[in-house]
């Protein structure tokens, strides 16, 4: 038996240096490729629009700012400023999202974002995002590389394609810091030791985003809360959960397998899903030893049965809101083709570890 583990293990680390260290060089030299074209176009949007100002910036030769959402896909991120004469408000009617409400006593003219809000004293997601394609669309038809970037049409969304290769989403979104929502208030559960105090207090400090962008969790629900409410977001929270043992090079293994054989019609999966399942499966083995290389393989199978289970039952539980389900929307048939190959590709390495060389 530890014979077998230590063969998946090897075999593993081989997959890792070879493929994984692979995938990343390439999607880090497309970053630097598309990072170039899009704060090109951002720069042009601050000198029509001082209010929006591109938080895409180099830091070490990373970007920050950036989400890889899958090879050829990328979302930035464009924080905007000041948003403290609002009230977070996340009453869970609306899963996965929350408003921003003007606070009682607050006038709007205190407001950089005046023309946003609504009669009812909501700052618009979806008014702010309309002004912002607008102007992000007057700004490609200027900037430099105007031979090679052109809008996607046909979504409220801002989405640029670049050299017909690449999707770039740029998504306005409020940093907000030192509050906790409350849809994820039953965050940690009170009977799992992992991540512990510390570790949790730290998360809860580095806060969420909330973004401007439609939100899955909402479509066919047509009311006006839908088009004012931002989606929340926790991309800095989760990664901050993932830093220690061998979390991170187990995630680099699941979006290499993924892109590599689950990259499937209706795109039913993506890289998000398997960051989530990571984090259940911290939860299920809190141990800080249950992350060591040596158990790569296991963890790595836990997964993959897990993925088949959610995959199974047509629901996928977002980590910090367990109302919303990532796979809301997904077509069952994208859902049942995702389970069995998933099943085919977790046999593979569970019985033979050296299919890897060939995964």
């Amino acid at each position: 038996m530890i014979a077998t583990q230590a063969k998946l293990v090897y075999q593993l680390n081989k997959y890792y240096n070879e493929r994984c260290q692979a995938r990343k060089a390439a999607i880090a030299k497309t970053i630097r490729e598309v990072c170039k074209v899009v704060s090109d176009v951002l720069k042009e949007v601050e000198v029509q629009e001082p209010r929006f100002i591109s938080s895409l910036s180099e830091i070490d030769a990373r970007y920050e700012g950036m989400e890889v959402i899958a090879p050829n896909e990328f979302e930035v991120v464009l924080y905007l400023n000041q948003m403290g004469v609002f009230n977070f408000v996340d009453d869970g009617s609306l899963p996965g999202c929350a408003v921003l409400k003007l606070s009682d006593g607050r006038k709007r003219s205190m407001s950089l974002w005046v023309e946003f809000i609504t009669a009812s004293g909501y700052l618009s997601a979806r008014k702010i995002r309309s002004r912002f394609q607008t102007l992000v669309a007057q700004a490609v038809d200027k900037c430099s590389y105007r031979d090679v970037v052109k809008m996607v049409a046909d979504t409220s969304e801002v989405k640029l394609r670049i050299r017909e290769r690449y999707v770039v989403q740029i998504t306005p979104a409020f940093k907000c810091t030192g509050i906790w929502p409350r849809s994820a208030a039953q965050w940690p559960m009170p009977h799992i030791p992992w991540p512990g105090p510390n570790r949790v207090a730290e998360v809860k400090a580095e806060g969420f985003n909330l973004l401007s962008k439609e939100c899955y969790s909402l479509t066919g629900k047509q009311s006006s809360a839908e088009s004012d409410a931002w989606v929340l977001q926790f991309a800095e929270a989760e990664n901050r959960l993932l830093m220690s043992g061998c979390r991170k090079k187990c995630l680099s293994v699941l979006k290499t397998l993924r892109d590599r054989h689950l990259e499937l019609p209706g795109q039913p999966l993506n890289n998000y899903h398997m960051k989530t399942l990571l984090l259940y499966e911290c939860e299920k083995h809190p141990r800080e030893t249950d992350w060591d290389e040596s158990c790569l393989g296991d963890r790595l199978n836990g997964i993959l049965l897990q993925l088949i289970s959610c995959l199974q039952c047509r629901r996928c539980p977002h980590y910090f809101l367990p109302n919303l389900d990532l796979f809301q929307g997904k077509p069952h048939s994208g859902l049942e083709t995702a389970a069995k190959q998933t099943w085919r590709l977790a046999r593979e390495i569970l019985t033979n570890a050296k299919s890897l060389d060939k995964l």
